[in-house]
């Protein structure tokens, strides 16, 4: 069973940021608007939140064409934005929170009876978005990104702890959503009955500014 929710947990990692997608028409836009694309620009210090998109799971599935692993329902994010420069250019916000509620996880996988909790480790990470809507989570210098994921087993209970060099998403405009899709963890330590790799897949949308939506230019 796949598993788009762990990442960050990864997170997220997800995360982990920002909707994306529509070139800037204005030289005076900021990468970053809200209302609408070309809107108001988002200040820095300004803390973007988004939950799982309606509809969708977080998913850390054992392959990309797989479906063993585990499933959250409910997830969300948090990032400050620390850069927001005029368009066409690249915004840059610092990721200081991705959490996934456990009770909405389920797990698949054999000998597996269910999720105790998934923790994205190693915050902050820094999230780049670009006026074409690709986005990019990497850990700080010397760290990386890791998700560690409780599970109660047949056997008790087990911690598998998962590492990722850095994470690709797509922004979108149309749906104001950040996707990632097949984000692959290598697992560092835990038991058998943890699998060696997880891909990491989630949507999260939309992403809001103190209530008001935010767009990529």
């Amino acid at each position: 069973m796949r598993t788009r929710t762990l990442v960050t947990l990864v997170g997220a990692v997800a995360a982990l940021s920002i909707p994306a997608a529509v070139p800037a028409s204005a030289a005076d836009t900021a990468v970053l608007t809200t209302g609408s694309a070309g809107g108001t620009a988002v200040a820095v210090g300004d803390v973007l939140t988004a939950p799982l998109a309606s509809g969708t799971n977080a998913t850390l599935y054992s392959s990309a064409t797989g479906t063993s692993g585990v499933v959250c329902s409910s997830s969300t994010f948090t990032a400050s934005v620390t850069d927001n420069p005029a368009a066409p250019g690249t915004a840059t916000e610092s990721v200081t929170g991705q959490s996934f509620d456990s009770s909405s996880c389920t797990s698949n996988v054999v000998g597996v009876t269910g999720v105790s909790s998934i923790t994205v480790d190693n915050l902050p990470y820094t999230t780049t978005v670009t006026s074409d809507g690709a986005l990019t989570v990497t850990p700080a210098s010397g760290s990386t990104i890791q998700t560690t994921v409780k599970l109660r087993t047949l056997l008790g209970s087990i911690t598998c702890v998962y590492q990722a060099p850095s994470l690709t998403g797509t922004a979108s405009n149309d749906d104001s959503s950040i996707a990632f899709t097949d984000q692959e963890f290598t697992k560092v330590s835990g038991s058998s009955l943890c699998f060696s790799s997880g891909f990491f897949s989630a949507k999260y949308g939309p992403v809001t500014d103190n209530g008001a939506t935010v767009y990529v230019n």
